[in-house]
């Protein structure tokens, strides 16, 4: 397990944090990270003497080290280690926006406590929200049910020959995925994005905005086609019908929202790219409206002017706030009950009635105090490093940073229990930093990353305790297999976020990027952390060109009413899937990033989950998740040689010779704006 578990960890460490450098933000696949972590067991328990071997008859190390076969419970371990691992920790972008928007460089030890207080004072935090959140049977965690699915094939399926059926079709499957992906990403990029309009009109900003999406804020990718699996992955083969249907009407809605937005000229929208992240249709020097320690300097503010953003920010941020009000109503309305009811039953001490969780009683489970110690620990490290990093953030500020988060957490946690979804929660932790620390962009960022860092962590943690209750995993094991991939994972995340930064400098700096690099997340990250801190007031006030855009919280609470009252007056079923959480969330989703795979998202979303699962019904339980686990597999072993051989991260980039499939240019051949050059 400690083998399997550490190696995949650090190859889920430096993957997932590439990944935060790519035009298409995506994720390590867990579902990969899952069968590479029993093949792997299952090597080691072939290679490693074990019982029965004359090494391993009385010796202690060899018995410690294979003990017996690589079992189900070694195998759920290895994996939350190295998924642990795996997710991208969101100090590294702070880190990486003051090295390259401040020239401010962290030290090492200052950074290194940070990543690893951020992310482990959250665990502390589902430690003590577990017995609502993860106990009852109505806390399901559908994302586990996949994985859950998978180990029972993979130790428990009696059928041999089936079994090797389905690793011979993965393995074949990843293979191929990886061969062909040298085309789309490196030899041949038109296979990324095919719109046969942008082919038949060449010379048209519109259609370029409308139709492109082959490159980075290029356009929404309408009625385009694309076949590059690292930007589709897995998610269109394990995501609920019901939740990928919500996706689409939002991405519909950005077909008309987002041109309308621009061709009106809101928000001055005009003078940016159609798709940008940009602020005043040009660099925005923010060094010169700030002090040496990231406040405001409101006289520089008054000769510089006021910053304005591209109107597709503005309503991507829109839909953001929307999802994040709905998301509190919507948990309220469908799961208020049933969440009382488990908290109640916590306070009065009665007995969970959850089968799996009355199985776990055989195992010791972990004592509170571990919670309380490791938060605590993780508190004093975080307070420690707010002073020694000169952060902005005071005492005060950081302890109602965590505080909100907790009381955030039950509704946060219970979308992600019972939809398999959770909001982009940033905004409105840092709406609530630009009230408390006003005019400190640098204050805003640690605010926002102690308290949402602190939010994702915990729900990570919910939903692998949760996984641990369904396979039977020790309690304890998964606290400790947690913590080591969380150290691990903060150790590689920081190494990779600096090579990165050091040789992709001015790509990460550009509007554009490339097809391979782009710095849109520092960027986005950045500009948020400018604009809520040091210019909440003057940019999102009341009196503030985009006041629509925090006042979006408030819209989102009632927008889950609808469906809600519908339902109850006129009892119509399909009512109940509606999720305008996520609805919300997608509207401005197609402001950024490389969008010219959506339709070939959408189209295998919908065989995968409403064609083939209704009418080929045993495919789908065999094949189904292992396909989308082998575009994961094949997808992201190919991202993370191409990467560190020809794409730069390793010190060198090799481009591929220009030809009818990697033409100069836009690779859908749409043409390239004014604006995009």
């Amino acid at each position: 397990m400690w083998l399997t578990g550490v190696g995949l960890a650090v190859f889920g460490a430096v993957l997932g944090m590439l990944f935060q450098f790519r035009p298409q933000v995506i994720s390590v696949s867990a579902l990969f990270l899952q069968l590479l972590a029993y093949m792997l067991g299952r090597v080691f328990e072939a290679v490693i003497p074990g019982p029965g071997s004359r090494w391993n008859n009385g010796n202690r190390f060899w018995r410690f080290m294979n003990p017996g076969p690589f079992n189900i419970k070694e195998h759920v371990a290895a994996q939350i280690l190295a998924n642990t691992a795996a997710a991208a920790a969101q100090a590294c972008f702070v880190f990486a926006s003051d090295d390259l928007f401040y020239g401010i460089t962290i030290n090492p030890g200052d950074a290194i406590f940070t990543l690893l207080a951020s992310q482990l004072i959250g665990y502390g935090f589902a430690g003590m929200f577990r017995a609502f959140l993860v106990y009852p049977t109505v806390m399901l965690y559908p994302s586990d049910l996949i994985y859950v699915n998978l180990f029972d094939v993979l130790h428990r399926s009696k059928g041999q020959m089936l079994q090797g059926k389905r690793f011979r079709f993965f393995w074949i499957m990843t293979f191929l995925i990886f061969v062909y992906e040298w085309f789309p990403e490196y030899i041949a990029p038109l296979l990324g994005s095919f719109n046969i309009v942008c082919l038949c009109a060449r010379n048209s900003d519109w259609v370029s905005y409308i139709f492109g999406g082959a490159e980075a804020n290029e356009g929404m990718g309408m009625m385009g086609f694309g076949l590059d699996w690292a930007n589709i992955t897995s998610a269109p083969f394990y995501q609920p019908l019901s939740t990928q249907i919500s996706t689409y009407v939002g991405w519909a809605i950005n077909y008309v929202l987002l041109p309308a937005i621009f061709a009106a000229n809101v928000w001055h929208s005009q003078n940016f790219p159609f798709i940008s992240q940009v602020e005043n249709g040009t660099i925005y020097d923010q060094t010169l409206i700030l002090n040496a320690d990231q406040s405001l300097n409101k006289t520089a503010y008054a000769i510089v002017g006021q910053p304005w953003q591209s109107g597709s920010t503005v309503i991507y941020n829109l839909g953001l706030n929307l999802s994040i009000g709905a998301t509190f109503v919507h948990i309220g309305l469908w799961h208020g009950r049933e969440l009382w009811s488990a908290f109640l039953d916590y306070l009065q001490g009665k007995p969970v009635a959850d089968l799996h969780y009355k199985k776990m009683h055989i195992y010791k489970e972990v004592p509170m105090w571990w919670y309380g110690a490791l938060t605590l620990g993780a508190f004093i490290t975080a307070m420690v490093c707010a002073y020694t990093e000169h952060s902005g953030l005071p005492w005060w500020a950081l302890i109602i940073a965590l505080l909100f988060a907790a009381m955030v957490l039950p509704f946060y946690g219970a979308m992600w229990a019972v939809a398999a979804w959770t909001p982009g929660i940033t905004n409105l932790f840092q709406i609530f930093a630009s009230a408390l620390i006003p005019g400190s962009s640098q204050a805003n960022m640690y605010f926002e990353l102690y308290s949402s860092q602190s939010l994702v962590q915990a729900a990570s943690m919910l939903g692998d305790l949760k996984l641990g209750q369904y396979t039977k995993l020790p309690p304890r094991v998964t606290f400790v297999v947690q913590i080591a991939g969380t150290v691990v994972g903060a150790l590689l995340n920081y190494v990779i976020m600096q090579t990165v930064v050091k040789n992709e400098r001015t790509i990460l700096l550009s509007d554009e990027g490339t097809r391979v690099w782009s710095g849109q997340q520092i960027q986005s990250y950045n500009a948020n952390a400018v604009l809520w801190g040091a210019l909440g007031k003057e940019v999102y006030g009341p009196h503030g060109p985009y006041f629509i855009v925090p006042l979006g919280i408030v819209i989102g609470l009632a927008l889950p009413v609808i469906p809600y009252v519908l339902y109850k007056k006129y009892h119509w079923s399909w009512l109940t899937q509606v999720n305008m959480a996520v609805l919300s969330a997608c509207i401005g989703d197609l402001a950024g990033g490389t969008n010219g795979y959506i339709n070939t998202w959408m189209v295998i979303g919908l065989t995968s989950h409403f064609y083939i699962r209704k009418y080929r019904a045993g495919w789908f339980r065999k094949y189904n998740y292992l396909f989308g686990a082998a575009v994961d597999g094949g997808a992201q072993i190919f991202v993370f040689i191409f990467s560190f051989a020809l794409a730069g991260a390793g010190g060198v980039t090799v481009a591929f010779p220009t030809w009818a499939l990697n033409p100069i240019g836009n690779a859908d051949y749409c043409k390239v704006t004014e604006q995009e050059g």
